[in-house]
């Protein structure tokens, strides 16, 4: 009988002093007390979410909870980065990409988990374009549904995918996977995630999508959309040109390698 996996939260928060707290109470019981900890890394906010989430230590799950403050700014991809790079050194099977802003639903991260857990992905994203209509109701902008919609049929176009969104912040990987991902070499910027799903494709791991609930609030979009989108199409046309038709390595059938038996 194998042990059960170890599992981590990455907090990935930027000037998150008003939703920090609420975020990290939302996590579900259940997975508070099967996850190892929860770790947050405030990207050098211009606010209190260092302090915030330090304070959040108090709370019945502080025992779990570690807040981390980055000295200088590394951007949404730096940020990941050492978030993950955290992971690997922590020994941790699983983690999970949770933005401080309360845009994403921690109440259903366990259907992210579940196909980790059942060994049938190697990383998993959230979708909030699986359910017709769904992201509309959930108030996403018209004008970035449309940008998504289009730029997601762009990037499976040049890559030879079918995947429902490219652009969702919410995952959850196999460390076993991230620590086959040249990390180092990856981008600062915000297309980091398309550059993970890319490297993860060239890799032969099988990424699985799981519908998420969309919410649009009050939350600052920090992204400069034209930007964004070029270089997501810039990945995804050297992709096509150098990977598309390489024949893919095989990938380890097992996203964590089971702990002996206590």
């Amino acid at each position: 009988m194998s042990g059960n996996p170890k599992i981590g939260i990455l907090v990935v928060a930027y000037n998150a002093q008003s939703t920090l707290r609420g975020v990290l109470k939302r996590i579900p019981e259940g997975i508070w007390e099967k996850i190892e900890e929860v770790f947050v890394f405030d990207d050098a906010s211009q606010d209190a979410t260092f302090e915030t989430g330090q304070a959040c230590k108090d709370e019945p799950f502080g025992h779990k909870l570690r807040v981390y403050r980055n000295p200088v700014n590394l951007m949404y991809g730096g940020n990941q980065r050492r978030g993950y790079q955290y992971a690997i050194e922590r020994g941790l099977d699983f983690v999970v990409l949770l933005h401080g802003d309360g845009q994403y639903a921690p109440e259903v991260m366990q259907n992210l988990l579940t196909p980790l857990e059942n060994r049938n992905a190697h990383a998993v994203m959230g979708s909030r374009m699986m359910v017709p209509g769904a992201a509309r109701r959930g108030n996403m902008p018209l004008y970035k549904y449309l940008g998504n919609k289009v730029l997601t049929g762009v990037e499976n176009t040049l890559i030879g995918s079918k995947f429902t969104e490219f652009h969702s912040g919410y995952r959850a990987y196999s460390v076993h996977a991230l620590k086959r991902l040249p990390l180092e070499q990856m981008t600062h910027n915000w297309h980091f995630d398309t550059q993970i799903i890319l490297e993860l494709l060239k890799q032969g791991m099988k990424i699985q999508e799981v519908p998420i609930p969309t919410y649009y609030g009050d939350e600052i979009c920090y992204v400069n959309g034209i930007p964004y989108a070029m270089n997501c199409m810039w990945e995804s046309l050297k992709f096509a040109a150098l990977d598309r038709w390489r024949p893919q390595p095989h990938a380890d059938p097992l996203p964590f390698a089971p702990r002996p038996q206590e």
